[in-house]
């Protein structure tokens, strides 16, 4: 709760490095990546005597876990603006730690993610309980403090009762020993300060290998621009690992993940083992009926 017990309005950038944004329709809620527009902005309301908060976009709605499913099947649940007649535990989330970041998480245990993949996933929000590999840090967010709270208005610890003097002292000082304080600039509330700016430094994660793919039909082309170039971070080590994240990243099985013969334009099935060191990969989607050399 460090960064929110000093914070008035937040913005929220998540694993996708696209800013949460609360839609004009003053009802849903979405990932984009203007993170300058008002709607990304997110006043912040502590709750007295508990390590929650809730959020109220600028249309005076606040973050909301609500109970409807996102998709009919899929566990996730709908994140939307809503202004309750009486504030409850769907509009609470408790922020909790990870490195440098923060994951939001209710009070049922599910946490705001920020979903990728193809549409109707692609740019999403809901609330869930992650259990693949790499949707894990679907739910890690960046926090930037757009402005502070007033110091007044920060709760403060009670004064304790005043203790019975000691006895004072003398201490005699050579002139050798001086105090030279150290100089230390605070960030004025017109700038950004992110969570880093506050929390403790922590030894910065691995990160996984870039992969960008291409969705082409039967023949290898794109038909649609809008399944070209598509990407995600891939944090595991094997080839079956990695075509178990893209069909689940697309939501297809009947695929077949290959990688383009840079002379001849070929494809081949991706069957052996990835580049070492992390390297990025440019893959081309398939259906299972295309017609690949093996």
């Amino acid at each position: 709760m460090e960064i929110f017990q000093k914070a008035k309005v937040v913005r929220f950038k998540s694993h996708h490095n696209k800013y949460l944004l609360a839609d004009e329709d003053e009802e849903h809620v979405s990932q984009d990546r203007n993170g300058t527009s008002k709607n990304a902005k997110w006043t912040v309301e502590l709750v007295p005597d508990s390590n929650v908060m809730r959020l109220k976009s600028c249309y005076g709605k606040y973050l909301t876990a609500s109970n409807m499913p996102f998709l009919l099947g899929a566990t996730g649940r709908k994140v939307l603006q809503t202004l309750p007649r009486k504030l409850d535990s769907s509009v609470e989330w408790e922020p909790i730690r990870d490195g440098l970041q923060v994951k939001m998480k209710t009070l049922y245990g599910h946490y705001l993610r920020g979903n990728g993949g193809l549409p109707p996933w692609r740019n999403s929000v809901t609330h869930d309980i992650p259990h693949r590999t790499h949707t894990q840090e679907w739910i890690i967010w960046d926090v930037d403090v757009l402005e502070f709270q007033n110091p007044t208005s920060v709760p403060q610890k009670p004064t304790p009762p005043p203790q019975a003097p000691q006895p004072v002292k003398t201490i005699e000082h050579t002139p050798s020993e001086t105090f030279s304080p150290t100089a230390i600039r605070l960030k004025t509330p017109d700038e950004v300060i992110s969570a880093s700016d506050l929390f403790e430094a922590s030894p910065p994660k691995a990160e996984g290998r870039h992969i960008t793919y291409d969705l082409t039909d039967e023949n290898g082309n794109i038909a649609d621009e809008s399944k070209k170039g598509l990407q995600f971070t891939f944090k595991g080590s094997g080839v079956e690992e990695l075509k178990q994240a893209i069909k689940e990243e697309i939501g297809m099985d009947d695929i077949v993940v290959c990688s383009r013969n840079p002379l001849n334009g070929e494809l081949y099935p991706l069957k052996l083992h990835l580049p070492p060191n992390n390297a990025a990969m440019h893959l081309v989607v398939v259906p299972s009926t295309a017609q690949v050399k093996y």
